[in-house]
């Protein structure tokens, strides 16, 4: 399908879902959105308790990393969405904003004007539809359903109730005053169903919207200076749709430094190394990857059903008719945010629990009565890079995280698996759970506690940074030149624009979906020159440590 469009946008996960909506609110504006997969018609993306039943299927990337040479020189399989809807249709539905130091940060160490806690979080209310209520921490007239969970499973209640017996604090709202403690999460859910943003912002698409889906990008057009269009490979024909204001790349942490690079925008030796043609000589397109990564500690818990007993054909014939039971779990109910060490001015561990056996890379049948709290890491000194490994577009880039490249991530998940066995052995938890299967009991020093990490760490679905954004071409922080500018424009090209993970600096402490919506909110306002939305004066997530899940357990870790 050819065609000329105002504005094309390539990648339909959340960032392209918001900015398709937005931009298209003008009745007048030609808008185009390209989604290398298909339509989310799978009855795992609709079911919240489905979603693992999605990895290595059509609907994933299902990408490899290269082998970690501090990983015990594993490959670390990472699940992204390849579906309308990206990744938010493969995830959790965790609802995390994280904390306020992580922008106040983007705004003062890396040159990004406009882009504090005070700046983004209208955006964040503009975007939600809280059940709660409106307060000055949430919104309630966005298309973005935040709910409390319908189903609680017994393994996370015992989890909240143990932490706060190690001394951590109850936080029933980890995007309000303070971001510390243990809890429930919120999700996006709407009436026990996801609500990702293909449901939020796309559920009536307006007519001046052409969504083309199992459309993979193949290049930009690049004509005298400026992006003119997109190529991209649809039913084994290759097509051109061009746009007459921006091109606006969304495709992700991986696919928006491939498609640059692929285009000629990238390192210049590398690029030439794969005899591709060099438009802009950007060293930081593909640098300064980072994700969470996280380790499993599992316990079995043989008294208590698994969910995967409880969700079984009785459970499905629930969750049709009424959108109820253990079929809306979204799986990782239960966590929170702690500090490895006391005097940290903000969390660096998040807890994920999750009342199944967390294995094989989360590619495990978990049918066993078990649980598992993911311990991970949310402020990540390690960085990686994506590059390319052929100048064919169908071919995956190499993708090296970079796990465990510094040895303060190290120490920091040593003294988190420490923190979470200790909750373990306190009750009601220790009360169901018979036995530690991970470590495990043959692990106890902290030189046997980092080399389990090293064999078991896996990704926490997080990556960003890769196109990232700074103040000026060297304000992505020291370690790496800045590929977009506040605006977020592709330094060296005009008319282009990247919206997604990838322009983050630096990622926020938390599952990163609902930062992700906010910067394309922003980033629709920064496009069609409407005044972005007045700062808000909140206190925000407070820093003070106030309990003892930092202070107290903790210090007895790192002892």
């Amino acid at each position: 399908m050819d065609g000329l469009f105002d504005y094309v946008i390539v990648g339909g996960g959340s960032a392209g879902c918001v900015l398709a909506a937005r931009l298209a609110e003008n009745p007048g504006t030609r808008v185009a959105l390209l989604e290398a997969g298909p339509n989310p018609d799978a009855a795992e993306i609709r079911v919240p308790a489905g979603y693992a039943r999605l990895f290595g299927s059509r609907y994933d990337w299902n990408y490899v990393t290269l082998p970690q040479e501090r990983a015990g020189g594993r490959a670390v399989y990472w699940p992204r969405g390849r579906v309308l809807g990206g990744s938010a249709a493969l995830g959790a539905m965790i609802y995390i904003r994280g904390n306020r130091s992580d922008y106040d940060a983007w705004r003062d160490e890396f040159g990004c004007t406009g882009w504090g806690y005070r700046d983004l979080l209208p955006y964040f209310l503009r975007a939600e539809d809280n059940a709660r209520g409106a307060s000055e921490y949430h919104g309630t007239s966005g298309p973005l359903a935040v709910r409390d969970l319908r189903y609680r499973s017994e393994h996370g209640r015992h989890f909240i109730a143990a932490a706060r017996r190690r001394g951590a604090l109850e936080n029933d709202d980890f995007n309000g005053p303070g971001q510390d403690g243990v809890g429930f999460y919120q999700v996006t859910q709407r009436d026990g169903q996801r609500c990702g943003a293909v449901d939020a912002y796309l559920a009536a698409p307006p007519q001046n919207l052409t969504v083309i889906t199992s459309a993979l990008a193949t290049g930009l057009l690049i004509e005298g200076g400026r992006a003119a269009g997109v190529t991209y490979r649809r039913a084994g024909r290759e097509e051109t749709v061009r746009a007459q204001a921006e091109v606006i790349l969304a495709a992700g942490a991986v696919g928006s430094p491939q498609l640059l690079m692929l285009s000629g925008i990238g390192p210049a030796d590398h690029l030439r190394e794969h005899g591709i043609y060099v438009i802009a000589d950007s060293p930081g397109v593909g640098a300064n990857l980072s994700d969470h990564p996280a380790v499993p500690v599992l316990w079995s818990t043989p008294a208590v059903k698994g969910l995967w007993e409880s969700a079984g054909t009785m459970g499905y014939a629930r969750w049709r008719l009424r959108h109820r039971g253990p079929l809306t779990s979204n799986i990782a109910e239960a966590g929170g945010f702690a500090r490895s060490d006391p005097r940290l001015l903000a969390p660096d561990l998040q807890w994920h629990v999750l009342p199944v056996a967390f294995s094989g890379q989360g590619l495990t049948d978990p049918a066993r009565r078990a649980m598992t709290v993911l311990v991970t890491l949310v402020d990540v000194a390690s960085r990686g890079k994506i590059m390319l490994a052929s100048r064919d577009p169908r071919h995956r880039p190499l993708i090296d995280p970079g796990y465990l490249a510094s040895v303060r991530d190290l120490g920091a998940l040593a003294i988190g698996v420490r923190m979470a066995r200790d909750y373990g052995t306190a009750a009601p938890l220790s009360q169901i759970c018979a036995e530690e299967l991970a470590p495990g009991d043959g692990v106890h020093t902290d030189h046997e506690i980092r080399d389990y990490i090293r064999r078991a760490i896996v990704s926490g679905y997080h990556p960003g940074g890769t196109c990232a954004m700074g103040g000026d071409s060297r304000a992505a922080g020291s370690r790496q030149a800045s590929v977009v500018d506040p605006l977020l424009r592709v330094r060296g090209v005009d008319r282009l624009r990247v919206v997604d993970a990838s322009v983050m600096p630096a990622l926020p402490r938390g599952d990163t979906d609902a930062a992700v919506i906010a910067i394309a909110e922003r980033a629709a306002d920064l496009i069609t020159g409407r005044a972005p939305l007045a700062p808000l004066e909140t206190a925000g997530p407070t820093e003070a440590v106030t309990g003892g899940a930092s202070a107290g357990t903790a210090a007895r870790a790192a002892r």
